[in-house]
C-alpha cells in the first residue's frame, strides 16, 4: 500500500481494505476468524505494521457502521451484511 506513488488516496485504501476484508470474511463464513487468523488471511504471512493497521482499521470501522461483529475473540459479517451479499448473488 503506497500512498506516495499520488495513484490512489488514503480514503480510497481504506476503502480497498474495507472490501477485501468484508469479502473474505463473506466468503469463508459460516468459519469464524480471529483478528490475527483475518490479518494473516489478507496479509500472507501477518503482513508488516501498515497492512496489520489497516486491517484492524477497516474492521473498527466496518463494525462501526453495522456490518462486521467483532467480539473479544472473533470477527465475523453480521446479519445485514450476509443478507446484503445473499441478494447481490441473485
Amino acid at each position: 500500500m503506497n500512498v506516495c506513488d499520488g495513484s490512489t488516496t488514503t480514503l480510497a485504501e481504506d476503502e480497498s481494505v474495507e472490501s477485501a476484508v468484508l469479502r473474505r470474511l463473506l466468503e469463508l463464513h459460516p468459519t469464524r476468524l480471529t483478528q490475527e487468523e483475518l490479518i494473516r488471511e489478507l496479509g500472507g504471512d501477518g503482513g508488516g505494521f501498515a497492512e496489520r493497521d489497516a486491517v484492524e482499521r477497516a474492521v473498527r470501522d466496518l463494525s462501526a457502521v453495522g456490518l462486521l461483529h467483532r467480539s473479544e475473540r472473533f470477527v465475523e459479517p453480521t446479519r445485514a451484511a450476509l443478507r446484503f451479499s445473499d441478494l447481490l448473488d441473485r
